[in-house]
């Protein structure tokens, strides 16, 4: 049934846009008729918009991987650098959640590390909605700030780094098998808000899996059971994309961005002073409106780098056919 309104959400994108270009050209023809210039140009900034819709939906239409279609979890994880990058994690942190409201995805914290003084140490957020895990999957990595920090007394301009990691929901339909004996399971008093009750008693849960060690943690549910339940299926979730990513460097012969996570290998630059860019070290995109991309508009570096990656995948199979 959900594949089934994936599938008919699909066709009426399609109509609606078929619809809408039809009714522009007739009133492009209609504006230049009667010669009426302000109605020409209304039509033809609606048909620009109409041209990149479609190519948007050119994209997604191409967000046809194993688990594209899932939930995701995003986490945000603060670099070297105390409460510079911490700061920097948060501000990251808002970037994607104002990119997923405005998208129409509910967001849920799934938990939360707050910095000492300030920002974060890490955090992740449950993205739900169709495609989640497609669009969000090549943030992965590190994102660099340059800018004057408000924290130093000198007003000296700091770098500051902090890493994405993103990895699909998984569902019913998706089978992950985990030894128990792998894991080791602590419990530990939750630092967020949530009242003297989440603060006091050991209900946060941290789940380590010792052959891979990978880490998650819960502690945004005041019930143990319900956080630890939690737990296991983020480290599911995390288990799987790590069996995509093997598949995806099988496939395409190169190392995943998501492995190669460390300082000097970013994904984006973030340059706030002495002047204003953000620049997509992977696909070239570059945008001299930092504060409008920090507010969520991310749609340009979203639609390249997925660009880029079926590009790359299609070019493995060539290769690997011949």
């Amino acid at each position: 049934m959900r594949e089934r309104q994936h599938l008919e959400d699909q066709l009426q994108a399609v109509g609606g846009l078929e619809n809408e270009l039809d009714s522009t050209i007739e009133l492009i023809e209609l504006a230049e008729a009667e010669d009426d210039e302000t109605v020409l140009k209304d039509a033809l900034e609606a048909l620009v918009s109409l041209s990149r819709e479609a190519q948007k939906r050119q994209i997604e239409a191409l967000l046809s991987g194993e688990a594209d279609k899932n939930d995701t979890y995003l986490e945000v994880h603060a670099g070297a650098g105390g409460t510079e990058s911490q700061d920097w994690a948060e501000m990251l942190l808002r970037m994607y959640s104002r990119w997923a409201s405005a998208h129409g995805y509910k967001v849920e914290e799934i938990g939360f590390n707050a910095g000492e003084e300030a920002g974060i140490k890490s955090a992740t957020l449950l993205v739900k909605g169709p495609n989640a895990y497609g669009w969000l999957k090549t943030e992965s990595g590190v994102h660099r700030l340059v800018r004057i920090s408000p924290y130093d007394s000198a007003a000296r301009r700091h770098t500051s780094f902090a890493s994405v990691w993103v990895y699909p929901v998984v569902d019913e339909s998706i089978e992950v098998e985990v030894n128990e004996s792998d894991v080791r399971v602590d419990t530990y008093r939750s630092s967020g808000a949530g009242g003297q009750h989440v603060n006091t008693t050991d209900s946060a849960v941290r789940l380590t899996h010792i052959p891979t060690g990978i880490v998650v943690a819960c502690q945004n549910e005041r019930s143990q059971h319900k956080n630890r339940a939690t737990a296991w299926a983020m480290l599911k979730a995390r288990l799987y994309e790590l069996e995509l990513q093997r598949r995806e460097e099988e496939a395409m012969a190169e190392a995943a961005s998501k492995t190669d996570i460390g300082w000097g290998h970013q994904i984006r630059s973030y340059v706030l002073q002495p002047y204003q860019m953000v620049k997509d070290t992977r696909t070239g995109v570059e945008r001299s409106d930092p504060s409008n991309v920090l507010d969520g508009d991310l749609d340009e570096f979203l639609e390249a780098s997925l660009a880029q990656r079926v590009g790359a995948k299609e070019e493995a199979g060539t290769a690997q056919a011949s």
